[in-house]
């Protein structure tokens, strides 16, 4: 795993539509032990490969390729990194304003149980949580590959008093 201020990355993809709505720049980390069958990125799960990167590292990449593009964190998981990917999520939202979404193989519930992987939450804008079923796969679905997969609306989660998921649909 990467050292806490820094991220594994294996790739930037800039100008994107595939990873969320409207333009996107996505970071691909290094590093998975969700080991999900049919997985589309098995490339990422090992934790030594790609380079090091600090988040201003990263950040100006993504504002000198695509500084108008929204953020989407993908991997691998980003959350085995969470330090790192906590610290690039509060840059990109304080100083630039960055919508951000993250992928990530753990539910919700089991992110606010956990101190240590709740840091992120308040600088993702929705997260797509679960782990990819191939039983459950299915291409109509938007931005997200199986059925239990979940788009959460974070911010409006976060601040319900129930702790009900509340499912991000603004873009339909």
């Amino acid at each position: 795993m990467a050292e806490q201020n820094t991220i594994r990355v294996i790739d930037i993809i800039f100008d994107t539509f595939v990873d969320g709505p409207g333009m996107r720049t996505t970071v691909y980390c290094a590093g998975c032990r969700h080991f999900c069958e049919g997985c589309h990125n098995p490339q990422t799960w090992k934790f030594d490969q790609g380079t090091a990167m600090t988040p201003e590292e990263i950040m100006a990449a993504i504002l000198e390729g695509s500084p108008s593009s929204n953020i989407t964190f993908s991997g691998g998981d980003p959350l085995y990194q969470v330090e790192g990917f906590a610290a690039l999520a509060k840059l990109a939202k304080e100083n630039y304003d960055k919508n951000i979404w993250c992928y990530t193989g753990f539910l919700y519930e089991e992110i606010v149980a956990d101190a240590r992987l709740r840091q992120i939450l308040p600088y993702i804008d929705v997260l797509v949580d679960g782990l990819f079923v191939l039983a459950e796969r299915d291409t109509s679905l938007s931005f997200r590959g199986s059925r239990n997969q979940r788009l959460i609306d974070v911010p409006a989660t976060l601040k319900n008093p129930d702790g009900v998921i509340v499912p991000w649909t603004s873009w339909w």
